[in-house]
């Protein structure tokens, strides 16, 4: 195979290989970490490969292996709640490809390493069975079995309920105002009863350090921020995050956050919120280009 047709099908295979890597990890650096090792081990296969999308997806798959078992041990040590790093898209895009929702990643931190590979492989990523097992070196009735016990593990988790952009963004608008300002009449009736607050400040940042459960304390909660907070957080992009409707804010401080909000029947149910800096470095990024691309900044550049 000529160095250049090697190149060009490693790309080819990129973003396939990235979305995969993210799944398993949780960790947008991670996943770029790993797509970046899979390149030298890919240029120095001998011979031609028939299938490079199969080979690379097993070279990828054995490296987030490899790296999660050390990634259990740092999250037992985690402050706090761990939550995926934030994957963005803007409200008014398709749902994401593999249709994962952080919902669904959340659910699948209760699987095993490769409980977790069977199900991505064969469920999300429609790997036939008996490329799976190869890939994790299992009988294939092995990772029939491992994806089985995997899927009973999330069924409550797969995306059943979506909802139209512009209600998503309404209902991003509505939270946002009334947890700012403390309105417990809105947050009332947009709140399921049993609603959730996860918070991941990683002991990096002020973030809750337990969940908080059920709508009377979700309520104290919000009251109580909007009531100590010297200026309400500014609001700066509503986006979808893991196929969640949620968006970008500032706090107080100036600290950068993510809030994704879980939607079932028209009620949030959970809120899942980053405000961990290391796992905002690429939004922070993000912002500041869009920043600098903005029309505003291009005129003034011109001046």
């Amino acid at each position: 195979m000529q160095p250049d047709t090697r190149l060009s099908d490693f790309e080819a295979q990129r973003p396939r290989l990235l979305r995969l890597a993210y799944r398993m990890l949780g960790s947008l650096s991670e996943a770029e970490d790993v797509v970046q090792d899979a390149w030298p081990r890919w240029a120095a296969v001998d011979g031609k490969i028939d299938v490079p999308e199969a080979y690379l997806t097993r070279i990828a798959t054995r490296l987030c292996l490899d790296r999660l078992k050390s990634a259990r041990a740092r999250r037992e040590e985690y402050v706090g709640a761990w939550l995926p790093e934030p994957l963005l898209q803007q409200a008014s895009e398709e749902a994401v490809a593999d249709d994962v929702t952080l919902t669904l990643m959340m659910a699948m931190e209760r699987l095993s390493p490769l409980e977790r590979a069977a199900f991505l492989l064969h469920d999300i990523f429609d790997t036939p069975l008996n490329e799976v097992a190869a890939v994790l070196e299992r009988e294939p009735a092995a990772v029939r079995q491992l994806a089985s016990r995997a899927r009973r593990h999330v069924r409550e988790a797969r995306p059943r309920y979506t909802l139209s952009p512009q209600s998503a963004s309404e209902l991003v608008r509505a939270f946002h105002e009334a947890s700012t300002k403390g309105d417990l009449k809105t947050l009332s009736g947009i709140l399921a009863d049993e609603v959730a607050v996860f918070s991941d400040g990683g002991g990096r940042v002020v973030a809750f350090r337990n969940v908080v459960r059920g709508m009377d304390r979700v309520l104290r909660l919000f009251q109580g921020l909007a009531r100590k907070a010297a200026y309400r957080p500014q609001l700066l992009r509503i986006v979808m995050i893991d196929g969640l409707p949620g968006f970008v804010s500032i706090d107080r401080g100036a600290i950068l956050q993510t809030t994704a909000l879980e939607v079932r029947d028209g009620k949030i149910t959970a809120l899942y919120i980053v405000r961990n800096p290391d796992k905002l470095r690429h939004i922070k990024a993000m912002l500041a280009m869009s920043d600098r691309d903005s029309p505003e900044n291009q005129r003034v550049s011109k001046r």
